[in-house]
């Protein structure tokens, strides 16, 4: 008797530890999300702020303000062979270098400045506010059953490293590119021409820094996981299911279900063109020359006109694809108890897995890969590294 007592004292002091070292992880894991969001918002707040301030400082920039019309030029009819686009001669080299005036840039500025383009940044915010009333009246997807400490590895190291340099470079961009889009409207109000000036300047040197960062992250991420998301039959019971946002029951999926395939194809595709489109905007401004056959390829040519259209493109998509990662950050995060910490550690709860994607997690219970408490999970394989079909 004495030996059962004890043996139920010691389970019952490792159930509370388990309980603990689960409480104290959750607290953990809801202060990484906080600092996050503040990161963001901070970084938000910050570009233009600091921008303002280098203004203050001794920024050279300068905007002024369009003066009564000037009296007629006597060379009015040189200009106006200038104004539709006749050559003449300049010092610079360059693609279209002779051309001093170019009417599509003005027919481009209008349509930049024009009313749906100016509010559909607004999108972004219809799509923060859909998410905000759903986690107001749903709450958070909860896990069904209280975790036991059993654990499977869903990402490895360099799966995580490559998601983070892309979010965080994509947030950084989401940032800056609608700041520039809407900053005219927006931003002069707040900071003034000038401030907003050195603002747009900022915004662009880190758009363009990172760019290119974020477009080697989007082709590594195409790369080491379209195995894991081509469409199959069990996708469509999930998606008539609705992917059990709205009811208890969670349907049926492998290692990515049909949501995240959705996302990972709008990735592959819409997120491709806008990369494409920001490279045909960034080649010429810094005189990169691309090969002859390049030049067949859309965009980049690195004409005037093609950059005009990869700018409305580029901008168009950008906000439609920045209103849509906020539904796939929100559910990483404040809207599914669990999801964090598959990305941040790169294993998930036992009950995370059987509950969002059991017939992924069978199939590694099945081949031994289920880590026990106080294992040590070095020597489980991710799930990557089995077949591209698990």
């Amino acid at each position: 008797m004495e030996n059962t007592s004890q043996v139920i004292i010691e389970v019952k002091a490792k159930v509370e530890a388990h309980n603990a070292a689960v409480k104290k992880r959750r607290r953990r894991q809801h202060r990484i999300a906080l600092l996050s969001v503040a990161f963001i918002l901070a970084f938000a707040f910050a570009l233009p702020m600091a921008s303002y301030t280098a203004h203050w400082f001794g920024s050279t920039a300068v905007a002024q303000d369009g003066g009564a019309a000037a009296s007629t030029n006597p060379r009015s009819n040189y200009w106006r062979a200038v104004k539709e686009g006749v050559s003449g001669y300049s010092a610079v080299d360059g693609p279209e270098s002779n051309v001093l005036i170019q009417m599509n840039g003005t027919y481009w500025e209008q349509t930049r400045s024009s009313f749906w383009v100016q509010k559909l940044p607004w999108i972004i915010a219809g799509m923060a506010v859909l998410l905000l009333l759903y986690h107001l009246i749903h709450g958070r997807n909860k896990l069904d059953k209280p975790t036991a400490g059993r654990k499977l590895k869903r990402w490895g190291w360099f799966d995580r490293l490559v998601h983070w340099v892309t979010a965080i470079s994509f947030i950084a961009l989401a940032i800056t590119g609608i700041s520039m889009l809407i900053g005219k409207a927006a931003l002069i109000p707040l900071l003034g021409k000038a401030g907003f000036a050195s603002a747009a300047q900022i915004s662009l040197q880190v758009h363009n820094v990172l760019g290119p960062v974020f477009f080697v992250g989007i082709s590594l991420m195409i790369l080491m996981w379209v195995w894991y998301n081509f469409p199959t039959k069990v996708d469509l019971q999930w998606l008539k299911e609705g992917g059990g946002l709205f009811k208890k029951a969670h349907p049926s999926a492998g290692r990515m279900n049909a949501g995240e395939k959705i996302w990972f194809w709008l990735l592959a595709t819409l997120g491709v063109v806008v990369c494409l489109t920001g490279v045909a905007m960034v080649l010429p401004v810094y005189g990169i020359a691309l090969p002859a056959w390049a030049e067949t390829v859309p965009w980049l040519s690195g004409s005037r006109a093609e950059m005009q259209q990869a700018n409305l493109l580029h901008g168009v998509l950008a906000v439609i694809w920045t209103a849509v990662a906020l539904g796939h950050i929100y559910i990483g995060t404040a809207g599914t108890e669990g999801a964090f910490e598959g990305m941040a550690t790169g294993y998930v709860s036992e009950e995370w897995a059987m509950q969002h994607h059991d017939l992924w997690a069978k199939k590694l219970i099945d081949k031994g890969k289920l880590i026990e408490p106080g294992e040590s999970g070095g020597r489980q394989q991710p799930d990557a590294t089995i077949a591209p079909s698990s």
